[in-house]
């Protein structure tokens, strides 16, 4: 709601924000520190809206003002807030997936042969269905607020500017399979009397209660010499957060205190060359109390080099980019310190073939040092329901790749196409080893019962380094078709696959990627309305790794509509997965166990200010 812009940036410009991210950055600029005086010396935006599917409701406003000016310094005060809350929501089906609930209903028979059990409960397939979660996912609510403001001091030369923001959410943790089970809450509760709501309560699930405080600073001065102009941002978060086993039941606690500093120099044109330089540093400590703990505490520094620069000879355009980190992680326990130091470059450039077609390229190599939590993981980390364990050996992980592209449009159509390769050393991932949190506890001596309960069945996954291949492309267009039946009619696609490939063995398949996907969408704009149905396709992942299931593919059906009451007020209509069809990400650790979400129609009104 509150975004001012939205920036994408690709190729070798994403230097300037860091070497881990191949694919790109995207940077939102949410206005809490602005940089311009608003017209009219204010204005501001609020929503209201209600989901059906989790019977979800939410708030949000924001707006700035000016105040006035001080020795001709605009001064100019903002303020946000936004709040959310929603019950667990409707799914179309069970929350396991077929292909899980076959496995289990396998064991079980195996289980049941091995011990002589009678089959008599069970239905014609062996399985226990009835105690099954369907048709809502369990422990998926959902309560949010934040609240922010902001000063700035706006002159001819450039801005200063701060902000502080306070967020506070609690949501549950749905598919998590913790081990405190309803015969332990009925004993220890069987003589004390609750009330039907106190009783619910105490059957709630594992949720998360985090609240996070952060101030930031933004700057920019003009200078107008070979620097011409001076852009600073400082940012300090205090995050933590609370993994309640059920209410009532704190568990683990995490904290990470953060701050980042970076400052960037734009240079001034000079003819043909324009660029920027720069550093930024990044601080973290992090800490995690409680028998679930899964890492120690820990605390990384790191500090970033980096220059980008343009060179422009007619129709074509030359990129180069470099960037130096240097990374430092304590474990600070005992005090045990890794030190990496990576230098990224990247070259590109574009070539403007004529009026309606333009070429593009890049070739790069990015180095990116493990974090602390790939090395020093060792437990049970709830969110993901695994037992994650980290390893202390990792190197760097070092990417060498090349982009390509291609773009044709004019003002009745586009259509682009990127291609990309992507070779990897020491690719850090999480790799599922087969094992379960019981083993690895029976392995270290621990034979507590409850915490074999608790943790007994979670999937063990290995943070590992190996070389890998990553290999894709992105065809996107979209075309005018014209005005008809009293609108103007336009379409738009887009279709993307990657392959990524172990090189040293095992069945070759890296987890949780995604397969191929296509969102492809029709609008229609009137003078005082907008429509647009679109459909939102997954394919198949069978190509999975070992000890990963395979994920069916599905097919989203959306509709959105926008009508305008006046130039101010605007009603807005979004219905979602009309179909009501299961649909799981393939990438996520807990897609056999959490579905997205069933059929959902979201009304909303808007008031521009």
């Amino acid at each position: 709601l509150l975004a001012e812009s939205i920036e994408v940036v690709r190729g070798t410009g994403l230097l300037r924000y860091g070497s881990s991210a191949a694919g790109g950055v995207v940077n939102v600029n949410d206005g809490r520190i602005p940089s311009e005086v608003p017209e009219d010396g204010f204005e501001g935006a609020a929503r209201a809206a209600a989901t059906t599917v989790d019977e979800g409701t939410e708030l949000s406003a924001g707006g700035s003002a000016l105040l006035g000016a001080i020795g001709g310094v605009d001064v100019v005060l903002t303020a946000q807030g936004s709040w959310r809350e929603a019950s667990d929501f409707d799914i179309p089906g069970f929350a396991e997936s077929a292909t899980l609930r076959a496995l289990e209903e396998e064991e079980e028979h195996e289980d049941e042969e091995h011990e002589g059990e009678d089959h008599d409960d069970h239905d014609e397939h062996g399985h226990e269905e009835e105690e099954e979660v369907r048709d809502t996912l369990e422990n998926s609510f959902v309560e949010y607020q934040s609240v922010a403001a902001g000063l700035s001091f706006i002159g001819d030369r450039g801005f200063f500017g701060f902000s502080v923001q306070n967020t506070q959410s609690e949501y549950g943790l749905p598919g998590h399979s913790h081990g405190h089970g309803e015969e332990e809450h009925e004993e220890d509760h069987e003589e004390e009397e609750h009330d039907e709501e106190e009783h619910e309560e105490e059957e709630g699930g594992a949720f998360v209660d985090l609240e996070q405080t952060r101030f930031d600073v933004n700057a920019s001065l003009n200078i107008d010499s070979f620097i011409k102009r001076v852009d600073i941002f400082a940012g300090y978060a205090d995050y933590e957060h609370v993994e309640f086993e059920a209410p009532g039941e704190p568990g683990t606690e995490f904290t990470n205190e953060g701050y980042e500093f970076r400052t960037e120099l734009v240079q001034e044109q000079r003819g043909n060359w324009r660029g920027a330089s720069g550093l930024q540093y990044t601080s973290s400590e992090f800490a995690a109390f409680g028998e679930e703990a899964f890492i120690n505490p820990n605390t990384t520094e790191q500090w970033g080099f980096f220059s980008f620069q343009e060179l422009t000879f007619g129709d074509f355009v030359a990129e180069a980019s470099w960037r130096f980190e240097d990374t430092e992680i304590t474990e600070d326990v005992n005090g045990f310190e890794r030190g990496f130091q990576g230098f990224s470059w990247a070259l590109g450039g574009g070539y403007k073939l004529s009026d309606t077609a333009r070429v593009t390229g890049s070739v790069f190599r990015t180095v990116r040092a493990p974090t602390a939590v790939e090395l020093f993981a060792n437990g049970p980390h709830l969110a993901t329901d695994t037992f994650e364990i980290g390893n202390r050996d990792l190197q760097e992980e070092v990417a060498v790749g090349i982009e390509a592209g291609v773009r044709f449009g004019n003002e009745v159509f586009s259509l682009g196409f990127n291609a990309y390769h992507t070779d990897y050393e020491d690719f850090i991932y999480q790799a599922f080893t087969g094992e379960t949190g019981a083993d690895i506890l029976l392995a270290a001596g621990e034979d507590d019962e409850e915490e074999l309960e608790e943790f007994g069945e979670l999937a063990v996954i290995n943070f590992t380094g190996a070389d890998v291949t990553f290999s894709g492309f992105e065809l996107f267009g979209d075309a005018q078709f014209g005005d008809a039946l009293g609108a103007s009619w336009s379409g738009d696609f887009v279709l993307d696959m990657v392959s990524a490939d172990l090189d040293d063995g095992g069945n070759g398949n890296l987890p949780r990627i995604p397969p191929m996907g296509l969102v492809a969408g029709l609008e229609a704009d009137l003078e005082r309305a907008s429509f647009r149905a679109e459909v939102d396709y997954a394919a198949e992942a069978d190509e999975t790794a070992e000890f990963e299931l395979p994920t069916d593919s599905y097919t989203l059906v959306n509709f959105y509509a926008d009508y305008a009451l006046t130039e101010k007020v605007s009603l807005q209509l979004s219905a979602l997965n009309l179909s009501d069809e299961e649909a799981r990400t393939h990438s996520s650790f807990l897609k056999d166990q959490v579905p997205l979400p069933g059929r959902n129609f979201r009304f909303a009104i808007r008031f521009d200010m």
